[in-house]
């Protein structure tokens, strides 16, 4: 079954023993281990337990699968639900997996986590399909993410801080907890994070996002969303994730029509999503609405979901198909 991030979080706080093994996977490595390692410590707090905790390789459960079958159906010495966690897991185990999770009545978690595989993967399709397997899809961190850190940190941000950190800060959960870390212990007992403390511990770790690209196209900057488009890919992102991205975004756009076709204003139609608009792209949200009624965003909506639809059934590359719908996306905003 797929999982999306707050079911994660309910697992995490109230274990689902129906659930016998999760499958985390995507783009954004740090996410990806972050997340198994949450889930993991579900289980057991201390991930150095050997005798609570087994991990293996992929390569080592190709090799030999009965390494993982022994593991999984194997009891702690010390009593209580055990965890295996195998990195790098691959599609070679596909049938062999969906075998051993049918035969075996263990307890304990099964978590598999990988960057290689994606959607069209004979593992993700698995997981997705079976109610045992919870599937977890790891992308970049959007703005939204990075905020949503930042607010369990116990600090306070000034306007200028937060830009600053925005713009420096990945798409990798991982580089941008190490990077947060540094800030952490930097301010010791002081709150206040101002742009030149910013300035001062955190390195620049940005790259072109998908929702850089998102917001170009959406504001009809052709030349900018491509450019953006085209160094996304060149760092090694997902093309489709931009679809996705673009998605999510047309869908912000109608939510706030439809409030506003309901007699609310502008400002209070962008105030009512959840999660919120990051501060700085309000003023470009706002002018989007104007630029977008509901019946362009409707057939942009339908353009997207055809693209998704030709990146996943046809042989043509997917970089090509998503680079001509951003074109037809920008060159749409401003008719």
């Amino acid at each position: 079954m797929i999982f999306k991030s707050g079911q994660v979080e309910s697992y995490i706080k109230k274990p689902d023993s129906k659930i016998k093994a999760f499958l985390v996977f995507g783009n954004n490595d740090g996410l990806v281990l972050d997340t198994a390692k949450r889930i993991a410590r579900s289980v057991c707090p201390d991930l150095d337990d050997a005798f609570q905790v087994a991990e293996l390789s992929g390569e080592d459960v190709v090799a030999d699968f009965g390494k993982l079958y022994g593991e999984y159906n194997g009891q702690s010495l010390m009593g209580g639900r055990r965890v295996i966690m195998v990195r790098d897991a691959g599609n070679q185990m596909t049938k062999d997996l969906r075998k051993m999770l049918d035969d075996s009545n263990s307890e304990n978690l099964l978590i598999l986590y990988s960057n290689d595989l994606n959607k069209k993967s004979s593992l993700v399709k698995l997981a997705e399909s079976s109610e045992d397997i919870a599937c977890v899809g790891c992308y970049e961190d959007k703005d939204e993410d990075i905020y949503n850190t930042l607010k369990t940190m116990g600090l306070t941000f000034d306007p200028t801080a937060l830009r600053m950190l925005y713009a420096r800060l990945s798409g990798d959960r991982m580089i941008n907890l190490a990077e947060l870390d540094k800030l952490k212990t930097y301010m010791g007992d002081a709150k206040t994070v101002t742009a030149d403390i910013v300035d001062k511990v955190i390195s620049d770790q940005s790259d072109s996002s998908a929702d850089d690209i998102c917001y170009a196209a959406m504001g009809g900057d052709r030349a900018k969303a491509e450019n953006l488009y085209q160094k996304y890919v060149n760092e090694g992102n997902e093309a489709v994730s931009v679809i996705r991205t673009l998605t999510y975004h047309v869908l912000k756009l109608l939510n706030c029509h439809a409030s506003m076709e309901q007699k609310a204003g502008i400002d209070a139609a962008v105030k009512k999503l959840v999660p919120p608009i990051i501060f700085y792209r309000v003023d470009a949200f706002k002018e989007q609405l104007r630029l977008w009624n509901r019946d362009k965003l409707l057939r942009v909506l339908n353009l997207l979901y055809e693209a998704e639809k030709d990146c996943k059934s046809t042989g043509m590359p997917t970089e090509e198909i998503v680079s001509m719908t951003l074109l037809k996306v920008s060159g749409a905003a401003r008719r």
